[in-house]
Parts: structure tokens; C-alpha cells; sequence
């Protein structure tokens, strides 16, 4: 399969995988469950890695931290936002939300996802109390799914890069009220002006 082909292929992978998700959410609206069978939507479509060469898609060059962050689809409004994610081993966030649903599965490589509670009432903006509530490896077969209000950190723990699939209700560039939590020192911050690398297009 030549680079053309295997763009093709993508396109109708993602494009079909994408129509099933719409579905879910047109007839069961965001909720734990709902999230779950899109996720199992995803993880179908990670499962192709042949469609996601890391030629095609590859993490900061020299095995610099941040991530690159491809933009696979989005759907008029900034809806259904579909992206992969390459980051080089080594690299963590700080724990934040989404402000929309999430759902994260792996092409390839090994992510782990610190999932916290919130103890405090959120009354002062500048501030939290977070509790650690479960860790979540997402790899290859095993993936996340993330209602809008939840806080998480990512950490990749593996011995190489990972590329992996990030579903979003809304697009990331459009989520402008998130907030990044600091577990140790309880600081609150927004999270999209001050951590989040521009998004960009596949290579070739």
C-alpha cells in the first residue's frame, strides 16, 4: 500500500468510524456509558496502525518534550474533533480538564492516566483539593473515556513513542475555559493558554 493508498484508506476509516460515533451520541446522548461505546469505536480504529505510520506522524524531533498534535477531522461547528497525539517517552501533564466528553485510545505506546477527584466546592477559582482516584495505562487495546468534568494527568511511561487517537465533542483550539490543577500546591490555572502546543497537519 503506497502513501496515497494508505491516506485513502484513513480518510474512509476514520470517516466511517466517525458516522457510528455520531450515531451513539444522537441516540444516547454523553453519559459514562455512552462514552464507553465510543471508545470501543476508537479502539477499532487505533487497531489499524497501518494507517498511522509514525512517518506520517511523528513525535517533536530528537526526543524533545511536548507533544505534536494532528488534526484528523472535525466537523462543521468544531464538533467531533479527532486527533492523534505523538509525544516522545519521558513527557507528563499537569492534571486538567476537558470541558467536553474525551476519549483517548493507543495506535502505539503506552500512556499512563492519573484519574483525581475534586474534594473542594470549586468556590475559589484560584484553588482546589485533589484526590487521586485510579491510574489507567492506555496502550494498545485499552483506552480512556472522559466526561466533561473530569480531571486527569497523562504520563508517558513507555521505552517509545506514542501515538495515540484523542476524540473530543468539541475541538481542543475551541475549549477555552479549561483549567490545569496543581495536585501538590492546589493552584488553579488556565490550562489551553498556558500548556497546549498549536495543532498541525499530518506529514506528506
Amino acid at each position: 500500500m503506497n502513501a496515497s493508498d494508505v491516506k485513502a484508506a484513513r480518510a474512509a476509516a476514520v470517516a466511517s468510524t466517525i458516522d457510528r460515533i455520531r450515531a451513539i451520541e444522537r441516540s444516547q446522548g454523553v453519559s459514562r456509558s455512552s462514552l464507553e461505546a465510543i471508545k470501543q469505536e476508537l479502539m477499532g480504529l487505533a487497531a489499524q496502525e497501518h494507517l498511522f505510520p509514525s512517518s506520517e506522524f511523528p513525535p517533536p524531533p530528537n526526543g524533545e518534550k511536548g507533544s505534536r498534535r494532528y488534526m484528523l477531522q472535525e466537523d462543521e461547528g468544531n464538533l467531533f474533533a479527532l486527533y492523534l497525539n505523538a509525544l516522545n517517552p519521558g513527557n507528563e501533564t499537569k492534571p486538567h480538564d476537558h470541558t467536553t466528553w474525551a476519549c483517548v485510545v493507543a495506535v502505539d505506546g503506552q500512556e499512563l492516566n492519573k484519574v483525581y477527584d475534586r474534594l473542594d466546592d470549586g468556590s475559589d477559582p484560584a484553588r482546589c483539593e485533589l484526590r487521586l482516584r485510579e491510574e489507567i495505562m492506555v496502550e494498545p487495546g485499552r483506552g480512556i473515556a472522559l466526561m466533561a468534568e473530569d480531571i486527569h494527568s497523562i504520563h508517558t511511561t513507555g521505552s517509545v513513542p506514542t501515538r495515540h487517537l484523542h476524540m473530543y465533542g468539541l475541538a481542543l483550539e475551541k475549549l477555552d475555559d479549561r483549567k490545569a490543577f496543581d495536585a501538590k500546591t492546589g493552584e488553579v490555572k488556565p490550562y489551553n493558554k498556558n500548556f497546549m502546543a498549536p495543532t498541525a497537519a499530518p506529514k506528506g
